[in-house]
Order: structure tokens, then sequence, then C-alpha cells
């Protein structure tokens, strides 16, 4: 990712590799997928079928990040390629499942289950990620700081859910994706106004290590 607080680096790096920088349409797309199913979670959509996660897992939080990875790639930037590649692989893949494994469940045990140990799985991807934002600046670490806490809870949560246990610990999940889709919306904002002015609109902050 290489949304920063040293404007004008982003077009620098668009000049260097003849594309745009792909990071604020990552961003962007992870906060709004990430956003409909956490507010699900949070117990947020009463009304609506809980589902309009969905669509956006396949063609925005889904295809349009993975794409944004494999130009990150091109931009020679391991970090967001990976993380980009990743969390789109995952929207992808949690969006399968929901189609065509959680229908077949032997019991809803067995999908919380199911689901507990994806996120596990994701949770420890998501860790050393934590740790290489360190790098990047404060709004990206907060992204991902802010998303190990939300797999971590929705960990519990599952686990917990499936075991009987009540639904707080699912919906304090879901506060935390709001968070997390917040604060990826707005390094996604500070991409687009930075590049755009070739000023700091929005500021980013400075990388915790160097």
């Amino acid at each position: 990712m290489s949304v920063n607080d040293d404007l004008p680096a982003a077009p620098v790096a668009a000049m260097a590799s003849g594309i745009a920088d792909p990071a604020p349409l990552g961003l962007g797309a992870f906060a709004l997928t990430t956003f409909l199913l956490s507010a699900a979670n949070a117990g947020w959509m009463t009304s609506a079928t809980g589902d309009a996660w969905l669509g956006y897992a396949f063609a925005y939080g889904g295809l349009a990040q993975l794409l944004a990875g494999m130009w990150e790639f091109r931009n020679r930037n391991v970090f967001g390629a990976t993380a980009f590649s990743t969390y789109g692989g995952f929207w992808i893949g949690l969006g399968l499942w929901a189609v065509l494994v959680a229908p077949h469940a032997a019991s809803p045990t067995a999908a919380g289950h199911d689901i507990a140990w994806i996120l596990l799985a994701f949770a420890i991807f998501n860790t050393y990620m934590l740790l290489g934002s360190m790098r990047i600046n404060m709004a990206v670490f907060v992204v991902f700081l802010t998303l190990e806490v939300t797999e971590l809870v929705l960990v519990i949560g599952f686990f917990n859910l499936s075991h009987g246990g009540t639904e707080w610990w699912l919906h304090a999940g879901g506060w935390c994706g709001i968070a997390t889709a917040a604060a990826a919306w707005y390094a996604s904002a500070a991409g687009v106004l930075n590049g755009q002015a070739g000023k700091k609109v929005l500021p980013v902050g400075a990388p915790l290590m160097s």
C-alpha cells in the first residue's frame, strides 16, 4: 500500500510504474464489503436479509481488491500486493463458502466452527501484516490493528455461539468490523484526495517504524 504522508510519493510511484496507485481502490473495496457484513454481525440489519455483503464479496471486496493486489505487483509493492490479493481471495472464498458449503452444513454448530477456523487462519496472516503495516503509515496501521481485533473477537464469538453462548461476542465483532471499515475508508479517501491534490489534504501519520 502506497498511501502515505509524504506526498507526492503516490504520483511519483504512478509515474515510475505507468499506472495509478491502486491502494485507494483496494482499501475502498475492503471497507465497503467489511461494513456490510459487520453491520449484519452487529445486529443493525434487522429488516434486511443480512446477506447484502454476499454479492459484493465477489464483485468488489473480492474481484476489485484482487485486481488492486495484481496492480500492486506491477508497482513492485510486495506489502500491498500481498494484503490486497489475500483479502480479495478472502472475500471470494467466504462468498463461495456461504453459497456452496453453508447451506449443506450438518448443523449451525458446524457452520459456526467453519467460520471461526477461517477467521483464525486469517488472524494469523493478519498478525505479520500488522507488523509490516508499522512501516507504512499510521492510517494503514490502524486498518490492520482494528482488523486484527475484529477477527479475534469474531473467532471467540462464533466458537462461543456454536456452544450455546449468546450473540454478545458476535455483535462486538460486528462493531469492531465497522470501526475497521471506517479506518479503511479513511485511508482510501486520503489516497484519493491527497493524490488528486498533490498535497496533504487528509493526514495519514508517519510510520511507527522506519
